[in-house]
């Protein structure tokens, strides 16, 4: 009888680990050997209806407890399906999409509100335009079991996440229209400060993270004025605003928003709002109704990002960024050849193109190939990474990531390809289908120690790792993790020094 009873205790007090009561209502959770895990927490109300292209809106109260044992649905994007480098574990699960998409998970292996453990919030990638909190190489189990509590988010993507109307920008209330999904990632940063504590976080040690999209939405946060005060370091993967891709100004994000529209066949964003998210997203794919991503809003988003860096007027953080080897050919293998590179440089650089042709040298049209690789790594990762630095009053750390993953059988060898890096970062090797080898597993325990590290006190460094030191425009200091983590002094130093000197050509 006493066994039965003692027992029983056991379960109660289980069971009450796994139900957390938030502003909103208590939620339910699960255990798994010394985790509770919540997924599926709403953060905002529903975007569907008159709600759609709007700010996200305050959660509804709830009375009973909320079960959040499994993912809520994906938000509105294509299907997702395995593509070139990116094997399932990479992708969102197909099923379901939904425009109710605003929930977040939490790993925690605190057990009570007294703990007050750091606080990681991990933001997607996806090209803005698809993605989801969902995709396995995203898991929290394994840096949460590292002393942190791991939150991810989901935000909306594409024509629902980013498009940009005056009709739109007249209603809100605040001038300006676009950046719905960054608004949704301030909302949840908004949720994790009201309600982390009660998972034993402290939200006056939040650290936020992403990659490519993630980390573009990473910078965004960084850059914009309402996110001040919601988080405290920073970590941007593969990717930033300062790149100046996927962004526009409101007046042209507007025109994008009207011409979609047109596209509809609809006259009102009322009309428009009537068509279903099917209907909305198989629009959107429509080559004529163009892209839809970043707006320099004067609202989310200063009107001119490098102005405001430059200025220092940004949230100075921590920040701890990097690259990839294989970010340079994201968008496929350039298509050029030595008499067109060089002429290009001769367009661009005038003057000055001997010396970016001494920094990017090709003699032949293979090396003209590589050098436009080695151009867009420095472009779209490692410029916006090395601007981050030089524009922070804070510690900042520059990585790069060399390191090629083992072959997965009767699949072809990507190299370091764009995103291999998260499952070394994260944890979550286990999740990825690949013959790994002790390297890899040492790769993966030294990188997720340095992210954790970072998350608890700003500085990546401690017992057992190698030293990573503070990037600054003259050492520059890069640690490198390739088959060994080494730290590297001045590189691409001679490349950033001219690309600084030269921007806006």
């Amino acid at each position: 009888m006493k066994k039965l009873l003692f027992l029983s205790l056991i379960s109660i007090s289980t069971f009450a680990q796994t139900i957390v009561q938030t502003a909103n209502g208590k939620v339910e959770g699960y255990a798994k050997e010394n985790l509770r895990i919540f997924k599926g927490i709403p953060f905002a109300a529903p975007p569907v209806g008159e709600l759609r292209w709007k700010a996200p809106q305050p959660v509804k109260n709830w009375s009973d407890v909320k079960k959040c044992t499994g993912f809520s649905a994906s938000p509105i994007q294509n299907k997702p399906a395995p593509f070139y480098c990116w094997t399932e574990e990479f992708i969102a699960k197909p099923e379901p999409l939904s425009e109710d998409c605003l929930y977040l998970n939490v790993w925690t292996t605190a057990k009570s509100a007294k703990e007050k453990q750091p606080v990681m919030v991990w933001i997607y990638g996806g090209g803005l335009s698809s993605g989801s909190a969902n995709c396995d190489i995203y898991d929290g189990e394994e840096l949460s079991k590292k002393g942190v509590v791991f939150v991810s988010i989901n935000y909306r993507v594409g024509v629902m996440g980013f498009m940009a109307h005056p009709e739109l920008s007249k209603e809100s209330g605040y001038n300006a229209s676009g950046n719905y999904g960054f608004l949704d990632q301030i909302a949840a940063l908004k949720w994790v400060q009201k309600n982390i504590a009660a998972f034993g976080g402290d939200p006056s040690n939040v650290t936020i993270l992403g990659q490519s999209a993630g980390a573009f939405s990473v910078n965004a946060m960084i850059a914009s004025p309402l996110a001040k005060g919601l988080f405290h370091k920073a970590i941007p993967q593969s990717g930033g605003l300062l790149s100046r891709m996927l962004s526009q100004d409101l007046a042209n994000a507007e025109k994008q928003g009207t011409k979609f529209m047109e596209l509809a066949k609809a006259s009102s964003i009322a009309d428009l709002r009537k068509l279903s998210a099917e209907e909305i997203q198989k629009l959107s794919n429509n080559q004529a109704a163009g892209r839809f991503g970043v707006t320099m809003d004067g609202y989310v988003l200063p009107s001119n990002i490098m102005e405001h860096f430059q200025n220092g007027k940004h949230n100075q953080v921590p920040i701890m960024t990097g690259w990839v080897t294989g970010d340079g050919g994201l968008m496929g293998p350039p298509k050029t050849n030595l008499k067109d590179y060089k002429k290009e440089a001769q367009t661009k650089y005038g003057a000055k193109a001997d010396e970016f042709l001494s920094l990017f040298p090709a003699t032949t049209d293979e090396q003209a190939k590589e050098a436009k690789l080695k151009q867009g790594l420095l472009g779209f990762a490692g410029m916006p990474s090395h601007l981050l630095a030089v524009y922070s009053n804070k510690p900042t750390y520059l990585y790069q990531f060399s390191h090629v993953p083992p072959d997965k059988p009767n699949f072809p060898n990507y190299g370091a390809f764009h995103t291999s890096e998260v499952p070394y970062a994260l944890h979550t090797l286990h999740t990825w289908q690949r013959p790994w080898q002790a390297l890899d597993k040492e790769i993966e325990n030294t990188m997720s120690s340095y992210w954790v590290n970072f998350a608890k006190t700003g500085n990546p460094n401690g017992a057992g790792l190698p030293e990573w030191k503070k990037y600054d425009k003259q050492a520059g200091n890069i640690l490198e993790f390739g088959d060994k983590t080494v730290s590297k002094a001045g590189l691409f130093k001679k490349e950033f020094d001219f690309l600084e000197a030269n921007m806006g050509k």
